[in-house]
């Protein structure tokens, strides 16, 4: 159970930043998810782009706390570190892929709901879309 605590914590701590509007295009360069978001707590930054018709997103900037958090778990290079991948549209604002937590050095299954065009809520998911932890990112 303190594992499993962990990671709910981790996953808070590392998403920051979503803000979304309704996308024409899933993947596109158009797409509301594109751009710069942050966490709720600014320990991370990350850029979120399309990659292939679906979209990524890269960290680009992070405080000391999460680089040493990172580093503990196995990531040497937090800022760079692709954090969001593979996510496509599935719904009106709701987007599913793969969070990277490099705390813990593991991918987990995610999906992010556009709030408003400003924020969206982050989580990250042990059981499909059970167990999940989520957090609200703001755009930068």
């Amino acid at each position: 159970m303190p594992r499993l605590r962990k990671l709910l914590l981790t996953l808070l701590t590392i998403f920051a930043t979503p803000a979304l509007a309704h996308a024409r295009f899933a993947g596109g360069a158009g797409d509301p998810l594109c751009g710069a978001w942050r966490n709720d707590d600014n320990s991370v930054a990350v850029r979120i782009d399309a990659c292939g018709g679906k979209l990524c997103g890269t960290v680009t900037a992070a405080n000391a706390t999460a680089i040493a958090d990172a580093r503990g778990g196995g990531t040497d290079r937090l800022i760079g570190t692709p954090l969001l991948e593979d996510y496509r549209r599935d719904g009106p604002n709701h987007w599913s892929g793969t969070v990277f937590v490099p705390d813990l050095g593991h991918r987990f299954s995610s999906h992010i709901t556009l709030i408003d065009r400003d924020h969206a809520r982050i989580a990250g998911c042990l059981l499909g879309r059970f167990v999940c932890q989520s957090e609200v990112w703001q755009r930068q």
